[in-house]
C-alpha cells in the first residue's frame, strides 16, 4: 500500500470514521475534559488531561479524576478563588515525573491567567491574533507560561516548545480537542480564532509507526518537523482538516496491523 495515495485515504478515511465516534471517549484522556460544560472547565481540565498524557491510558484517567477531585470538580472556579491554605491538598500529587513543584506553579499560572483573560485561546494565539503558525503559537505559549518570576525550571519539560525540536505531541492533542468541531462530539471545537487548518498532528508511537510504514513520514526520528512532514501529507487528504486522521493513525496502532 505504500506509495499508493488513493488506497491509503481510503484507509485512512475508513478508520476516521471508525473511531472518531462517541465510543471512544470513555478510554481517552479526552473524556477528563468531557465531564465539563463550562469553557473554561474544559480548557483547563483538558490541559491537564493532554499535558498528563503519558503511560497507560489507565493511569493517566484516573490520575486526572484525582486531579479534578482535588479541584473539587470545579477547576476554574477553584483557580480563581482558592486560598492559600487551599493549596496543601495538591502536595504529593505525582504522575512520573510530574509533580507537585510542577502543578502548583501552573495553578499559579492559570490563576494569574484568566485573572485576565476569558479563555486560554488567547494564550496561543496572541491578544490580536498575532502568531500565524503552530511553530509560533506554541512557542509563544511556552514562553508566556514561564514568564511569571518564580517559574521552576523543572517545568519546562512538561510544556514542550518547537523551540527545543520537540513534536509537541501532547500540545497538539490538546488543540485538536480545542479546535476541531464536526458532528462526532469528541473533539470540543469551543475556540474560533485557530480553525482545524491551522493544526499539527500529534504524534505518539502508534501515529508515527502507522505513518512511517504508510509513507507519510521519511525523516528520521521523531521531532517538529517530522511532525509537519506528515501534517503536509495528510492536508493533501483533506487541506481544511488534516488532524482527524491522527484517530486513523492512532486507531491503526491500536490495531496492530501495521
Amino acid at each position: 500500500m505504500k506509495g499508493d495515495i488513493a488506497a491509503i485515504k481510503a484507509l485512512l478515511d475508513d478508520r476516521v470514521e471508525k473511531y472518531n465516534q462517541p465510543a471512544f471517549i470513555p478510554n481517552d484522556p479526552v473524556s477528563i475534559p468531557h465531564r465539563f460544560t463550562r469553557k473554561q472547565d474544559i480548557e483547563i481540565s483538558g490541559f491537564f488531561a493532554s499535558i498528563l498524557a503519558w503511560g497507560q491510558r489507565k493511569t493517566i484517567i484516573n490520575n486526572c479524576l484525582k486531579l479534578m477531585e482535588l479541584m473539587d470538580n470545579a477547576p476554574y472556579d477553584f483557580i480563581l478563588n482558592h486560598r492559600e491554605q487551599d493549596l496543601t491538598r495538591f502536595l504529593g500529587f505525582k504522575h512520573r515525573t510530574f509533580n507537585d513543584t510542577d502543578l502548583l506553579y501552573l495553578l499559579h499560572f492559570f490563576r494569574w491567567y484568566y485573572q485576565q483573560h476569558e479563555s486560554l485561546e488567547t494564550a496561543f494565539t496572541g491578544e490580536q491574533n498575532q502568531i500565524k503558525t503552530q511553530k509560533e503559537r506554541l512557542e509563544y505559549f511556552h514562553n508566556l507560561v514561564f514568564s511569571l518570576e518564580d517559574a521552576p525550571h523543572r517545568t519546562r519539560k512538561h510544556i514542550s516548545t518547537p523551540a527545543h525540536k520537540s513534536a509537541c505531541k501532547r500540545l497538539n492533542m490538546y488543540l485538536r480537542w480545542m479546535v476541531r468541531h464536526d458532528t462526532k462530539g469528541v473533539d470540543f471545537g469551543i475556540w474560533h480564532t485557530l480553525q482545524p487548518a491551522d493544526l499539527v498532528c500529534p504524534c505518539d508511537v502508534h501515529v508515527e509507526r502507522v505513518a512511517r510504514r504508510l509513507g507519510l513520514i521519511t525523516r528520521k526520528g521523531m521531532d517538529w518537523q517530522t511532525a509537519e512532514e506528515l501534517t503536509d501529507h495528510l492536508r493533501a487528504f483533506d487541506p481544511l482538516d488534516p488532524v482527524k486522521y491522527d484517530y486513523a493513525l492512532f486507531g491503526l496502532g491500536v490495531e496492530g496491523k501495521f
